[in-house]
């Protein structure tokens, strides 16, 4: 080995974990809505089924893989992700399943979907529930901030949403959700919040707009961000019991090091991610990715697990370009940032959609995601402060 790919393979152990927590699968690129405003998806309008065949080769590589470090066996969320994951029928979505019902016994294995809800129905809830599944939701809100989440036809899918979400609730299912901020939502923070709450979610998730794939529309600034999150925090003070993922994560953060675990919390390394594709293609560090073609980095893809297992993927992705240049830039935002000891460093895709490379440092994804969190936190204590 050269000391070049020396240097290359040290840096993707530093970086990059060899076992997975997340894997997404891509039942069917279909979607059933047509968010042409935001959907970073592009085939979200052919249907692509996975076989049966691609989810048995997941299954198999996931039981092959080995225990970590300290022996065990890590717990991983298989995520099934799309299009509109259930656009691929119950009857088809039980087939895709049942490779992985032994790992789900032995406690290896957990399921979860981010769906739009409108295909939710009592079928739908009867497997959900049989599986164990973690249910998101995709909602950005009351209909108003919910308008560009429309069918084929151009029609609102508001209503059909909340149907699905009706449906949920009266079969007593948890499920979560998550909302888009866009530029039209990111002034009225409260509004959000208390129209999410009223559903009864058990966790409130906000992704500020970003530029990603087939999307390019307007993003928040981060003066705009700081102002959403200030009153974020001062709407959590009010409302204690609701649970928000970002205010989660940076608690956790903060606990963490007051704690004196720093170390352990440094030592965290980035989940490689790999989002298995309908034809079992993987693609590794951003689930946008997938479907994506590039003069310089080609079609992104690691692999497919119909040739070899996610183990011997992910044992060769330090050689992947992209894959080289995302630990590059990790190392210069550490090198760089002051956010860095919580941000971790931007995600890839964010990375290569805002600035073209991988080995970029700050997006606007961390200005306005985690930057502006942290400055909202800090300038409420300082108010907070006697």
């Amino acid at each position: 080995m050269s000391s070049t790919a020396y240097a290359e393979h040290t840096a993707f152990a530093r970086w990059i974990d060899p076992r997975p927590s997340l894997v997404v699968m891509q039942p069917d690129t279909f979607c059933n809505l047509d968010c042409a405003a935001y959907c970073y998806l592009p085939l979200r309008k052919k249907r692509n089924r996975m076989p049966v065949m691609v989810a048995y080769a997941v299954a198999e590589s996931l039981a092959d893989l080995g225990p970590d470090e300290h022996g065990r066996h890590r717990v991983v969320e298989v995520c099934w992700h799309g299009g509109e994951p259930l656009a691929v029928g119950v009857e088809a979505m039980a087939d895709l399943l049942a490779p992985f019902a032994s790992l789900r016994a032995a406690g290896r294995v957990r399921h979860s979907v981010q769906t739009n809800a409108t295909l939710i129905n009592d079928r739908w809830c009867d497997l959900l529930t049989a599986h164990d599944f973690s249910i998101g939701v995709s909602l950005d809100g009351p209909a108003d901030l919910d308008a560009r989440r429309t069918d084929r036809a151009g029609r609102p899918a508001h209503d059909r949403i909340m149907t699905g979400i009706d449906k949920l609730r009266e079969r007593g299912i948890a499920f979560s959700v998550i909302a888009v901020v866009g530029t039209d939502g990111i002034g009225r923070a409260e509004d959000l919040l208390d129209f999410l709450a009223g559903l009864g979610a058990d966790e409130i998730g906000f992704n500020i707009e970003e530029f990603e794939g087939f999307n390019t529309g307007a993003q928040p600034a981060p003066a705009a961000a700081r102002d959403f999150w200030t009153r974020t925090i001062a709407w959590s003070h009010r409302h204690p019991g609701i649970r928000i993922r970002e205010l989660d994560r940076l608690g956790h953060y903060l606990r963490t090091i007051r704690a004196g675990e720093r170390a352990a919390w440094d030592a965290q390394r980035f989940d490689p991610l790999p989002t298995i594709a309908f034809n079992g293609d993987v693609v590794l560090l951003s689930p946008e990715l997938a479907g994506i073609r590039d003069e310089h980095y080609g079609d992104f893809i690691a692999g497919n697990v119909l040739e070899q297992n996610l183990a011997s993927i992910l044992a060769r992705a330090w050689q992947l370009p992209y894959v080289t240049e995302f630990t590059d830039g990790l190392a210069a935002c550490r090198a760089s940032c002051s956010f860095f000891d919580f941000c971790r460093g931007a995600t890839a895709g964010n990375r290569y959609f805002e600035n073209g490379a991988f080995d970029s440092t700050e997006t606007n994804y961390c200005r306005v995601s985690r930057q502006e969190l942290v400055n909202a936190l800090t300038n409420t204590t300082r108010k907070e402060e006697p």
